[in-house]
């Protein structure tokens, strides 16, 4: 397998599907959303798979459809809550350079709507802080390259990734 891939990672509100999009039409890499495909094959919202099926049985969903994308050449936006699953983590390292899209947490707060209709995999009882505080560490954990953002503009954003993956 090429190792040919970018693969975002970081917390909900963190601009993997927007830079994404704009990344793939910059470097003419194809795209593909993690979360559509969990939607397109469970034929239902994230917030009802997790309903459905709690919060572990949605990180192991989750986690098996990110192992099995077989892709070439494209721009790969993950879920936030993929870093739970380590081999579905490895499958991604395998692939591509794992990309962590960092913001401060006082952003993410202010992007964020409502966690639950958003479909975040969110522990009983965690607030967006604990969630925070809990997945950072995960998120360098994995990470090949850290981009630090502070919540500039989309154009500026999708810049500063471009440059620190070298394109």
């Amino acid at each position: 397998m090429r190792k040919n891939n970018i693969i975002l990672i970081g917390m909900p509100g963190s601009g993997k599907t927007t830079l994404g999009t704009e990344l793939s039409e910059i470097i003419g890499y194809g795209y593909i959303d993690s979360d559509s495909v969990i939607i397109a094959r469970e034929g239902k919202r994230l917030n009802e798979i997790i309903e459905e099926v709690g919060r572990e049985g949605f990180l192991d969903i989750e986690a098996k459809v990110n192992s099995e994308i077989c892709a070439d050449r494209c721009v790969i936006a993950t879920g936030g809550s993929v870093i739970y699953r380590d081999y579905a983590m490895q499958k991604l390292k395998e692939m591509g350079t794992v990309v962590y899209l960092k913001l401060p947490y006082e952003i993410i707060e202010k992007r964020l709507g409502d966690l639950k209709k958003r479909g975040v995999a969110l522990k009983d009882g965690f607030t967006l802080k604990d969630l925070y505080d809990e997945r950072t560490p995960l998120y360098e954990k994995y990470a090949d390259i850290i981009v630090d953002l502070k919540g500039d503009s989309k154009e500026k954003s999708t810049e500063l990734l471009a440059r620190a993956i070298g394109k």
